[in-house]
């Protein structure tokens, strides 16, 4: 059986770009399997990804889309727009979706010409936002990011609400739970803010 995220991850866009933040709790129905994952990948200096469902899942999409970042980079002496690289993963989504799809549900955020942020579910659907949420905890986050969030916030105010934001749906899902990591993404690149791993930190 595949390790399945209860989990609760959130994505804002602010003046300058983009803060991600997830819950650190891994589930196996009402098992806690793990009580320190990390739940935001970087894919390149200028974009990440938060992760809901199957961690097998997500681990092969990730390695896949930074595999996909370097090349386009090597090949055109730029970094991949961060439209094309959820245009990638929506269609790959999209392809297997009757064959074996893949389940999970990703965020992705970063900043080329401006702050960009996605949502993007198992079947390839993909919405641009302002702010989202997804997991077992959606319901709960989304009502704080809704309440709270207003354009051209700064980055303080934007990791302070994303963090509430998860804290609030971890009060309440039992599928979420043992802190919050954080980064934010801007045009000086990829930064853990909170509960990043110890290498990257």
């Amino acid at each position: 059986m595949a390790l399945e995220t209860g989990t609760t991850t959130v994505g804002l866009i602010f003046k300058d770009g983009v803060v991600l933040a997830a819950d650190k709790r891994a589930s196996m129905g009402h098992y806690i399997a793990s009580k320190d994952v990390i739940k935001i990948a970087k894919i390149d200096d200028h974009i990440g990804v938060t992760i809901a469902g199957s961690v097998g899942d997500a681990q092969a999409l990730i390695r896949f889309l930074k595999n996909q970042a370097r090349d386009y980079k090597y090949d055109h002496g730029r970094p991949i727009p961060v439209k094309s690289l959820v245009t990638l993963l929506s269609n790959i989504l999209f392809y297997y979706r009757y064959y074996s799809p893949f389940l999970i549900q990703m965020i992705v955020g970063g900043v080329d010409k401006k702050p960009r942020l996605y949502n993007v579910d198992m079947l390839g659907g993909v919405t641009e936002e302002k702010f989202t949420a997804t997991g077992s905890g959606t319901t709960l986050a989304i009502s704080v990011l809704e309440n709270e969030y207003k354009p051209n916030l700064s980055l303080k105010e934007a990791v302070k609400i994303a963090e509430k934001a998860v804290l609030t749906a971890m009060k309440r899902d039992s599928g979420s739970g043992e802190g919050v990591t954080i980064a934010a993404i801007t045009k000086k690149g990829f930064k853990w803010v909170k509960g990043g791993p110890e290498e990257e930190e």
